[in-house]
């Protein structure tokens, strides 16, 4: 038999419950929470872009001369509202619909998994027609361009609002995120349809959908990462787990 030093069963003590409290303890860095913060950042980057937004109803004529010499800043902004938030909207899903499946919420989790991964699908496919309508100089090209990007943005919104909707629905986020999950889903819905209809007086209301939406993803994705892992939800619980106890 191995000799014992005198204090080292203690000193191992205290350093199991350290590891134990630091595996407790609340993450900011996690791959969810980065992922929606920099969906939210990756927007407001794109909002603040300088890039004309005619009408739903502007003719391909005046499509084509509103974006004249703000090609480039176009791109841009496509890129930022579109192209880098897909990643980032698809991650924070994802990661929702397997906290909610191993919580044994499967429903919700189907929901939150499919409606995210669609709404990413969406993005990116307004990405590259961003990028075609950028470089556009006829008329009917544009037209049909804008309007193709306009309709998919309210489809993206549709799928936003069972994101949403899965959200509320979710016992893993605060009480306060749920809200805001209900709040999207009756106002992303509303958007979405004047988008896909093209109802220009109810585009405002993506105005209120987009704050929203802006709050809940990055919401969600660092409330995930906050959630202790259920095997580690006490200190002890930690202990017992590293000194092999069931």
């Amino acid at each position: 038999m191995a000799p014992v030093i005198p204090g080292s069963a203690g000193k191992s003590t205290k350093m199991d419950v350290a590891v134990a409290q630091a595996a407790t303890r609340p993450r900011l860095l996690t791959v969810p929470a980065v992922a929606g913060v920099a969906y939210t950042l990756s927007w407001i980057i794109g909002l603040s872009v300088a890039a004309p937004s005619p009408k739903f109803a502007a003719s391909g004529a005046a499509i084509v001369s509103a974006l004249t010499d703000h090609g480039p800043a176009v791109a841009t902004q496509f890129g930022f509202e579109e192209g880098l938030p897909a990643a980032g909207l698809a991650m924070v899903s994802i990661a929702l619909a397997q906290a909610d499946s191993r919580s044994g919420a499967v429903a919700t989790a189907r929901f939150a998994a499919i409606a995210g991964l669609v709404a990413a699908s969406i993005s990116l496919v307004q990405f590259a027609l961003g990028l075609a309508l950028a470089r556009s100089a006829g008329p009917g090209a544009a037209h049909a361009l804008y309007a193709a990007i306009n309709r998919l943005d309210g489809a993206k919104m549709l799928a936003l609002a069972v994101l949403g909707a899965a959200g509320a629905a979710s016992l893993l986020l605060p009480r306060w995120l749920r809200i805001i999950g209900i709040a999207l889903v009756i106002a992303i819905a509303a958007s979405g349809l004047a988008y896909l209809l093209l109802l220009q007086p109810l585009a405002l209301l993506a105005y209120v959908s987009g704050v929203l939406l802006l709050v809940f993803v990055p919401g969600t994705g660092i409330a995930l990462g906050m959630r202790a892992r259920p095997a580690m939800e006490r200190p002890e619980a930690g202990v017992e787990l590293l000194k092999g106890k069931p």
